[in-house]
């Protein structure tokens, strides 16, 4: 029998939520003795606080956990039927089946749960293994543009070393036919006159060695010319062999990253950068805890970010307060938020009407950003969404549907403003 305190982490919290929602509805006489304590306490606390005793108590108390488990039927009919008939729904979160399987415990409930674990091993193995997969296809792209420019340095030099030899080839030619005029006048000068007969013959054998000179030098330029070509076939050589080198240290990368992955610290966002732009307020650190609700389950996934609409939100819960009264409202809100969720908050308001940027006070782990003159919140939001790296979550609050459409097709979250409403004062 598998036992809670075993099960996959994911399973594990679902069956935890659903207990704690049912635990509040039972009749007293039916919650178990050690849960009577917490049974008090609203279902998201139980959860919290209470976690391993509900595990604990679903795993001995069958009585309890079928309490749960009509629950789970009244709840979910479909998904007990399919499990209670040993299906696995292909639709369905295979968290959802494991925990289902484990509160309904039909025949061969156990497979379910093991098979469903498996499911999620694997499919956070193949993310794991495509992050990889991106960060090496990077990797290899740097390699072969780092080879490109290698080669184009090593072009250059070989076309300066042609250069060279085209040169000297024009220089010998030019020595060849200095030689021959040289033989030429000697010739004239030993049938012109017996008495310069001496002197030619002196000019000739000069001109001779001259020649022997000259042949002698084109023999070594075209040794060098021939090293020249050798010393860039090698060169070229090198190259391929410092780009294997270079792709074995890429696989062997690889495999040290798959056994231990250690990235920097992020320090900059890209919000930061869009805030800075329009005059934004200091950035601070976000304060980091807490979780559910709807918004809390948005903004459970590392990194989130919270992109508000200012004006929006205020004028659906305070339209005859004060804009300045309406701000610090919502500020408070948002600092509630930033020190309960862990996530990266954003507010946005019109200052063009204002005149730019007001005073504020903003609460800790808040970044506040006013609209230029000319420049809509809508447009600053839409900017600070496409700031952002894709696969980060991103979670815009506005009842305006322009503004929920254009989040939505820039990969973000959109969500209406009631959604904040239970965490506004």
């Amino acid at each position: 029998m598998r036992r809670a305190e075993v099960l996959p982490e994911p399973v594990r919290r679902r069956l935890v939520e659903r207990a704690a929602d049912r635990l509040g509805a039972l009749a007293p006489d039916d919650v178990p003795a050690s849960l009577r304590r917490i049974a008090r306490f609203e279902p998201r606390r139980r959860a919290r606080l209470a976690g391993a005793q509900i595990a604990a108590a679903l795993e001995r108390d069958e009585a309890f956990r079928a309490l749960v488990a009509d629950a789970l039927r009244a709840a979910d009919p479909d998904l007990a039927a399919a499990v209670e008939a040993g299906e696995t729904p292909v639709a369905v979160d295979p968290a959802d089946v494991a925990a289902a399987a484990y509160l309904l415990r039909p025949s061969g409930w156990e497979d379910l749960v093991a098979g469903a674990g498996d499911l999620m091993e694997r499919d956070a193995r193949r993310r794991h293994d495509d992050g990889e997969v991106e960060r090496l296809r990077a990797r290899l792209a740097a390699v072969e543009e780092e080879k490109d420019r290698e080669i184009v340095q090593l072009t250059a030099q070989v076309d300066a070393l042609r250069a060279e030899v085209r040169r000297l080839r024009t220089r010998i030619h030019e020595e060849r036919t200095r030689t021959r005029d040289a033989e030429r006048t000697a010739e004239e000068a030993r049938a012109g006159a017996d008495k310069d007969r001496e002197g030619a013959r002196a000019s000739v054998a000069a001109a001779d060695a001259e020649t022997r000179r000259l042949r002698a030098r084109a023999t070594e330029l075209e040794g060098q010319l021939e090293s020249a070509r050798r010393a860039g076939r090698a060169e070229r050589t090198d190259d391929t062999v410092r780009l294997a080198v270079l792709v074995d240290a890429l696989v062997d990368a690889a495999q040290g990253l798959r056994r231990e992955l250690a990235l920097p610290s992020v320090s900059d966002r890209p919000a930061d950068a869009v805030a800075a732009r329009y005059a934004a307020a200091e950035r601070v650190e976000v304060e980091r805890t807490g979780e559910p609700g709807r918004l809390d389950r948005l903004l459970a996934a590392p990194q989130a970010h919270l992109v508000v609409d200012g004006y929006n939100v205020t004028k659906t819960y305070w339209p005859d307060l004060a804009l300045a009264d309406q701000r610090a409202r919502l500020l408070g809100g948002l600092g509630i938020v930033a020190a309960q969720t862990r996530a990266e908050v954003t507010c946005v308001f019109d200052g063009a009407d204002l005149g730019g940027r007001v005073p504020t006070q903003a609460p800790r782990g808040v970044r506040v950003v006013f609209s230029p003159a000319g420049v809509t919140a809508d447009d600053v939001i839409a900017e600070l969404v496409g700031a952002e790296p894709r696969g980060r979550r991103v979670v815009v609050v506005s009842s305006d549907a322009e503004v929920a459409a254009s989040a939505r097709q820039a990969g973000a979250v959109p969500v209406s403003a009631d959604t904040l409403g239970q965490h506004l004062p």
